[in-house]
């Protein structure tokens, strides 16, 4: 072990795990976590947003602990397990000199930092990504059917992650197309493919609603220089910290000496470009582009080791940043130490607080699939986000949840109230209020199709109930939203609908309505999408219908 592991890098990957440990223990969940949480207490082969290793992950974790380790305990296990592969990944006998300086590039990474406790996506991402590169460069040495296999299961445990994963792929083939006419590279495709299917499969069973959700119904906004591109490249000094600078030099400098350092320029260089181009069209968040942190880890770390002027800089730096990271990180513990709030400060004070308000009712909120799993998370009751047609579909809009809640008894907590019968606050003191209704009826899976006509009075609606119970039609309303160019809803508006089946007063199970509609004329300028939601039983106005584009 020791010559692989010198002993003080155990000593120092043992404090890494240990602090790790400590800081998920004590740390409250982000929303995020929360929201991955929920998605692992109904272990699915996908959700709404991403594909289901993080929710694997955290049910893991949750057979060791209980409260926030047993969401994060098997991300302390991979952030030091990526730490052993890319120490792997060093040939350069040096290394061993140079243990500590190791430690502190990586810890200076701040989301790699973070993504050592937290448990996002991305987790499992930079860790699949870092035994990917490992198993590719011993494929590279000496290509092997055990080889090959293993490949082809890592690939679909990088999908597994985050779609994020194919550039990865993309990226490394396209730095050597000479796999293109190698049989044991096509065995690790296939490998790949018939891991992955139980996940197509659930893309298909659902109607690829996270392929639609990610590629077209996702809101927009209008191109900001500041925001887009300008925004893309604070990101790219953000995710390295006080060693940008050095870490970006040593990707310049890199000289492809071999196929596998001339992978990893290609998936660093791939990936920045990829999102660059993107930042013309949208925000590119900070997370998008972390897994070139792997890459870009080996290239620095190569650097370092052959340039004792880098080598001294980074080492006074990565010292600095570890002062710094260290006491952010006591920060997100502990509030006080700066004047500014996370979402890791007082999420058990607004639980609490709404929870002794609650009178033992479950809670639907308006519109947040962030505060629900919150809620449910810290006070153990069930809870359901209603999305209307100001928000967005997300995992409460395929699930079960709504269920929960279906004639009980619940409090409805909205943003969109100035009163109500509860109210409480935030930690940033923004108030929220709710309201008790009496057997609580939602119907937000009906779905809406709308068939154009060239006349524009005599479109035709159609209705239909996915529920294993009948619907009272006269329970129901239609609204149109209208949106902008970016899909962002500018304007709602009532229909008149007129049923073409006279004698339809209750919608049956697995049943279709029809109805003649007139889309009233908005008065918004340039709208560029309608979307057709059911009000029900007094309730805004649900996303029943697609986004459809105007002419």
């Amino acid at each position: 072990m020791t010559q692989k592991f010198p002993r003080l890098f155990l000593i120092l990957l043992a404090g890494l795990f240990v602090l790790n440990l400590v800081q998920s223990h004590f740390t409250e969940l982000i929303f995020d976590e929360a929201y991955y949480w929920y998605y692992a207490q109904q272990l699915d082969w996908g959700y709404f947003d991403h594909p289901p290793m993080v929710a694997f992950l955290i049910k893991l974790s949750s057979l060791f602990f209980d409260g926030e380790l047993g969401v994060r305990f098997m991300s302390c296990i991979l952030s030091v397990a990526t730490y052993v592969i890319l120490w792997l990944l060093i040939d350069n006998p040096k290394k061993k000199d140079y243990v500590v300086h190791f430690f502190l590039l990586l810890f200076s990474m701040t989301l790699m930092n973070a993504y050592g406790f937290l448990t996002l996506p991305d987790t499992p991402l930079l860790f699949f990504t870092a035994l990917f590169l490992w198993l590719y460069k011993r494929f590279l040495q000496h290509p092997s059917l055990l080889l090959s296999i293993l490949l082809g299961v890592v690939m679909a445990a990088l999908m597994y992650s985050k779609y994020h994963a194919v550039l990865v792929i993309l990226f490394v083939f396209l730095s050597n197309f000479k796999l293109i006419g190698n049989g044991k590279a096509w065995l690790a495709v296939a490998v790949a493919l018939v891991c992955y299917t139980p996940h197509f499969i659930w893309l298909y069973e659902h109607d690829f609603v996270s392929i639609k959700y990610h590629l077209f119904e996702r809101p927009n906004q209008a191109y900001s220089f500041e925001k887009f591109t300008l925004g893309y490249f604070i990101n790219l000094v953000a995710i390295f910290g006080l060693l940008f600078y050095w870490v970006y030099m040593s990707l310049l400098k890199a000289k492809s000496s071999d196929k596998f350092i001339k992978a990893l320029k290609y998936l660093s260089f791939g990936v920045l470009i990829f999102f660059f181009i993107s930042s013309f069209n949208r925000r590119v968040q900070t997370q998008w582009i972390i897994v070139i942190s792997i890459p870009m880890a080996v290239l620095a770390f190569n650097h370092l080791l052959e340039n004792a002027k880098s080598r001294k800089w980074m080492y006074r730096m990565g010292l600095v940043s570890l002062v710094v990271l260290l006491y952010a990180r006591a920060w997100l513990v502990h509030q006080p130490l700066l004047p500014l709030l996370f979402e890791t400060h007082g999420n058990k004070e607004w639980v609490k607080t709404l929870h002794s308000k609650a009178e033992g009712a479950p809670i639907v909120f308006e519109n947040s699939y962030r505060s629900s799993p919150m809620y449910e998370f810290y006070s153990g009751e069930p809870t359901f986000s209603l999305n209307n047609h100001m928000y967005r579909k997300n995992q409460y809009s395929i699930d079960n949840s709504e269920e929960r809640m279906r004639g009980k008894r619940i409090l409805y907590v909205t943003k969109y109230r100035k009163s109500g019968d509860i109210s409480y606050a935030y930690p940033d003191s923004t108030v929220f209020y709710g309201i008790f209704m009496d057997d609580f009826q939602s119907y937000r899976k009906l779905q809406c199709l709308v068939e154009l006509s060239n006349d524009s009075t005599a479109h035709i609606l159609k209705v239909y109930n996915p529920y294993a119970f009948d619907i009272p039609l006269d329970r129901l309303d239609y609204k149109v939203a209208y949106s902008n160019k970016y899909k962002q809803v500018k304007q709602l508006l009532p229909i008149k609908v007129k049923p073409l089946k006279e004698d339809q007063f209750i919608l049956k199970p697995k049943d279709t309505a029809y109805y003649g509609i007139k889309l009233p004329e908005p008065t918004m300028e340039n709208p560029g999408y309608f979307r057709i939601g059911i009000s029900e039983n007094g309730l805004l106005p649900g996303l029943n219908g697609k986004p459809i584009k105007l002419d």
